[in-house]
């Protein structure tokens, strides 16, 4: 029977995580972590009816409150309650009727903030993060990765908008912060329509940059690890160039970012646009495409639905990866600091993809036992040839994030993973994955 106590999270110091954020920077970003959690974990009820489509009466309470307890913790009034019918494959969808409590902020503390991207893995956490602490924001996205289930949750709430656009496009708001995260970042989106990808990194940052100097916001452009290339250079820091293929596979993202940053600081040298720019390290978390060719996700599919997991090369490559809690408290930090050079945000925690599938199979095994679900074998680690241009080393050296932003990873890899086995379960058992 699967526990009803609530799941805790234990920092890298054995403390429990209570809240994420910091109060720095004359901004405050700390919120609960049971808030958070409520809008990733269950963003609204799946639950399976027993019966053909009558009414509520053919629900199960008692498994209900099994399946949710752990996660709401008195949260799920602000839950909406969609319900499945195995029958025929269908699902019945409700709107929330009330809305999580965010803060109630004065008019002079209340920041108008878009979020470009903002219907993607990163950028919804983000939203989730600057709603629930009172802010006005308006999320803009054409929806190619993003989807409107990561933010539907606060469609019809005053303080929020979102707009179907492409930041290719010009966009005219009035706005104090603008976040720019739009871009495919996972190899099998950004190598589909590798022009495009070039085309949203250097036209839709010119667009955004341009918004910036008109209404004089404060920008933060969300670059990547990419821009190091495969590099000879380890771990990275942020004054190394880089190592990259200009006409690779990956070029079309690796140089799309680079010469994204370039415009960023030509804003900054010419029009005196106030800019910051986050270099993000692999980063894994609830919401992330299941199917977008990652690693983390990759591994915890293939693991939960009793398939081998699948390593590229011999295992040896390394990578590091960080939590979202962590990414978004970063982001937040920089975008309120006065740092204006590039800085890396990332977890120095490195694992050699080999290792790391150990490590996803015997979570994955835990949370199964919890939860009372035997598999029916023990799932088997598998080798195949390794992709074009992947790098083979992967570790920021996260110096300048600590000194100018008291900024540093707090999530394990073993709690921040054993979250996301935790989601893409609720996904399965729900029939959406």
């Amino acid at each position: 029977m699967p526990s009803t106590s609530a799941v805790k999270v234990l920092d890298k110091n054995g403390q429990e995580i209570t809240s994420v954020g910091f109060d720095r920077f004359g901004f405050n970003s700390e919120v609960p972590i049971d808030a958070l959690r409520s809008l990733y974990l269950r963003s609204h009820y799946v639950v399976t009816s027993t019966s053909e489509k009558t009414s509520e009466d053919s629900l199960n309470p008692d498994s209900e409150e099994l399946q949710h307890a752990k996660f709401t913790k008195g949260l799920s009034a602000y839950q909406s309650k969609s319900i499945f019918y195995p029958t025929d494959n269908s699902i019945s969808y409700t709107t929330l009727a009330r809305f999580p409590p965010v803060k109630l902020l004065a008019p002079s503390q209340r920041k108008r903030i878009l979020v470009t991207g903002g219907a993607g893995f990163v950028g919804s956490h983000l939203v989730d993060r600057l709603m629930l602490l009172g802010h006005d924001v308006t999320v803009l996205d054409n929806f190619f990765t993003g989807s409107r289930t990561t933010v539907s949750h606060w469609v019809g709430h005053p303080n929020f908008e979102l707009v179907r656009h492409d930041v290719v496009e010009p966009f005219m708001i009035e706005c104090d912060q603008i976040y720019h995260l739009a871009c495919p970042a996972s190899p099998p989106h950004y190598q589909f329509n590798p022009v495009k990808t070039v085309k949203t990194s250097f036209m839709g940052t010119l667009n955004m940059l341009g918004l910036a100097k008109r209404t004089k916001a404060r920008f933060l452009i969300s670059s990547t690890s990419e821009v190091y290339g495969d590099p000879e250079v380890h771990p990275q820091p942020e004054d190394y160039w880089g190592h990259v293929n200009p006409i690779g596979d990956r070029a079309c993202y690796d140089e799309g970012k680079r010469v994204a940053e370039t415009l960023t600081y030509g804003y900054q040298r010419q029009d005196g646009v106030d800019v910051r720019v986050a270099r993000i390290f692999n980063t894994y978390g609830p919401r992330m495409n299941p199917y977008d060719g990652r690693v983390v996700s990759n591994f915890i599919v293939q693991a939960l639905k009793g398939e081998d997991l699948t390593v590229y090369g011999d295992g040896t490559q390394t990578r590091s990866f960080q939590y979202i809690h962590d990414l978004v408290d970063g982001l937040i930090c920089l975008m309120n600091s006065d740092e204006s050079r590039p800085v890396n945000i990332g977890n120095g925690d490195e694992f050699t993809i080999g290792e790391f599938a150990e490590l996803v199979r015997e979570i994955v095994e835990k949370v199964q036992s919890e939860d009372g679900d035997k598999p029916s074998r023990r799932v088997q680690i598998v080798y195949k040839a390794l992709p074009n241009d992947d790098p083979q080393k992967r570790r920021p050296d996260t110096s300048r994030a600590k000194e100018s932003l008291k900024w540093q990873p707090r999530w394990t890899v073993r709690m921040g993973l054993e979250e996301m086995v935790r989601y893409y379960k609720a996904k399965m058992a729900e029939g959406s994955l």
